[in-house]
């Protein structure tokens, strides 16, 4: 590697940025009318000068986009002349300005440009093929969004012993697009007022059209007061259900011939099966020091009917016991622990094992958790529990807008085996990548003639995707 005969010049007439993806992004915010639906839905200012709501609202979303980590990197977009020509902004609110935004909210302003995206959201999945509507499924789960500050109205300590907040995120498991999210003080249960949001997200599912709407959670969430009315209402759910003791008593009165083995599939197919695998470096430790160690032995799984204690209806309780081999320097004795799942589901839509599986598949939820991390919506940048909260909520858009683009890529009906696993990488690609292969794309900007002219300066292995989408975006 040499670096010989290097030299930097400032170009004086042409310019170029780093992010030569966002002029297409804002081409398609602009194609699928997400500006104006936010300056219909929300009303925080009574003059606008300069700027309008959804300015304020696409700032957040867009330094997002960008990577930006903080609300100080928007004074980096803000001074980039060409990254504003490739959007049509002649300038963007600073930093101060887009806090004193935030603090402007208040929950029905929130909970209003939450549906704005509702409204969008209906635009996007109206275009999609009869097969995207066989079934909805909507994953509920809190997550402790930490801070350092000391006075944020708002703030508790929460069950980890760690001082924040902690939102209530409703996502759709199909897309991993962000449905709902809640703010609320960190002291307070997962479950707490979970079931107005799960409501607007079944409504929603509902007037675009799924045929099946399926609600899932954890232990946490298993609102028995709630389970009644959504089985009359034709909502599917699959909960899990802590291990109360009356539950441990009917899973040990099961008789031994109705327990059945669980299969499960290899976690690791490896494409050279010959491969030796590596030492268990943990396991030897873990012996070596003659610390217990519990190993698992096999999967035991069956179901019976239960009426939890707030419902008058009965449903299927799905038990799975788990046997473990407990050891300490040689073998000292075998345990079984038990968990369960409580679903409405008939034993037609899903057999006993297929309930496990769609349960545990419910993880899925905190990769997007983890991605929601990455672009920096779950943080409380500002200083009390409403503004923190628009902030996430208007941050998030960036994630579901990165599913928005993987749903409008144009599929031929001749190659529509590959365009839908191209879409469905896009859908399922992580937050980083995305920006890497859409957005962080090194661009000349020019602008002349009424038109702006991005002229790429390198390609990404997305490219032709890229270039499929762009057609949608621009046309």
């Amino acid at each position: 590697m040499t670096g010989d005969n290097t030299r930097y010049e400032l170009a004086s007439k042409a310019g170029g940025t780093a992010y030569g993806g966002m002029a297409a992004i804002n081409a398609f915010a602009q194609k699928i009318g997400l500006p104006k639906r936010i300056d219909d839905s929300l009303h925080l200012f009574k003059k606008h000068l300069p700027y309008h709501e959804s300015d304020h609202v696409l700032n957040f979303t867009y330094n997002a986009l960008c990577g930006g980590t903080c609300l100080q990197d928007i004074e980096t977009r803000r001074n980039d002349e060409f990254f504003l020509d490739s959007i049509g902004a002649e300038r963007i609110p600073d930093p101060t300005t887009a806090g004193d935004f935030c603090r402007r909210f208040e929950p029905h302003h929130i909970n209003r440009l939450q549906d704005a995206f509702d409204e969008v959201r209906l635009d996007i999945w109206e275009q999609q093929d009869d097969l995207f509507f066989e079934q909805a499924t909507i994953e509920m789960d809190g997550t402790i969004v930490e801070t350092t500050g000391q006075c944020k109205q708002g703030m508790d300590i929460s069950y980890k012993g760690i001082w924040g907040y902690h939102p209530l995120v409703l996502t759709l498991a199909e897309t991993g697009e962000v449905l709902r999210v809640v703010n609320r003080c960190g002291n307070r249960p997962s479950q707490e007022g979970a079931a107005g949001p799960a409501d607007r997200a079944i409504d929603l599912c509902r007037r675009a059209g799924f045929r099946k709407i399926v609600l899932r959670g954890d232990t946490a969430f298993t609102q028995t007061i709630h389970l009644d009315r959504w089985d009359r209402e034709d909502v599917q759910f699959l909960f899990g259900m802590k291990a109360y003791g009356g539950l441990v008593d009917i899973a040990e009165n099961v008789a031994a011939k109705d327990w059945k083995h669980l299969p499960r599939s290899p976690k690791y197919d490896p494409s050279t099966p010959n491969r030796t695998r590596p030492e268990n470096i943990k396991e030897q430790i873990v012996a070596a020091r003659g610390y217990k160690n519990k190993r698992l032995a096999a999967e035991w799984v069956t179901e019976v009917p239960y009426s939890p204690s707030d419902c008058k209806e009965t449903y299927r309780l799905v038990i799975v016991c788990k046997e473990l081999e407990v050891t300490k320097q040689g073998r000292l004795f075998d345990d079984c622990v038990y968990f369960f799942y409580l679903t409405n589901e008939s034993s037609e839509d899903l057999t006993t094992s297929e309930v496990v599986y769609g349960s545990n598949n419910r993880c899925d939820q905190e990769n997007v958790l983890a991605q929601l991390n990455q672009c920096r919506a779950l943080h409380a940048p500002v200083d009390n529990l409403e503004s923190n909260w628009a902030f996430m909520v208007m941050t998030a858009l960036s994630w579901s807008l990165k599913a928005w683009i993987g749903l409008s890529v144009p599929v031929d009906s001749r190659w529509r085996e590959k365009h839908e696993q191209q879409r469905r990488r896009v859908i399922r690609m992580e937050f980083k990548c995305f920006l890497e292969q859409f957005v962080r794309l090194p661009a000349q900007i020019i602008r002349g003639g009424r038109q702006l002219t991005v002229r790429l300066l390198s390609c990404t292995e997305s490219l032709g995707i890229f270039n499929r989408w762009l057609r949608f975006a621009l046309e």
